[in-house]
């Protein structure tokens, strides 16, 4: 059985836990991907923990964090996905499609979901398809290196 429940990142614990979940699953996505860059893999741990966003934590029976996804409402009515991680020993378990149901469920009055992944990232560009997003826009980020922006619309 697993919970998705808000993290508190003012406590000290659930921090490390997350700052470490961040680092071991967007370490395999830039390899994926062919860069080093990604924002998150940047972060330190109190550059985390001052974080505007909202993180929601996926924990199995034994409260193990097994994935964690962070949202920002960055306009009225649209609430972009920023963050989706999932621990490695947890790929292909359906985590990250549980904390994308939690998301559309806890903030079901949005007009829009957006989330961006890299190109290359094929997994995430499935998971978000899989999940009703549409490619919306490609961007260049770095030379070779391209993040698609997807949008989904939300239930009103």
């Amino acid at each position: 059985m697993r919970t998705i429940t808000r993290l508190n990142l003012q406590d000290d614990y659930t921090l490390g836990e997350l700052w470490s979940l961040q680092h071991k699953a967007y370490r395999l996505e830039a390899e994926m991907i062919g860069f080093n860059e990604i924002p998150p893999l940047m972060e330190t741990r109190d550059m985390l923990g001052a974080s505007k966003e909202e993180f929601f934590g996926c924990f199995d029976s034994d409260e193990e964090l097994m994935g964690a996804a962070a949202v920002l409402e960055e306009s009225p009515g649209r609430l972009t996905v920023t963050r989706m991680m999932v621990n490695p020993d947890h790929f292909r378990e359906g985590v990250a499609g549980s904390l994308l149901e939690f998301v559309f469920e806890h903030f079901s009055g949005m007009k829009q979901f957006i989330v961006s992944t890299g190109k290359l990232n094929v997994p995430a560009v499935t998971l978000y398809t899989k999940h009703g997003f549409l490619p919306a826009g490609v961007e260049e980020v770095a030379p070779g290196v391209e993040l698609i922006e997807f949008h989904r619309n939300g239930r009103l």
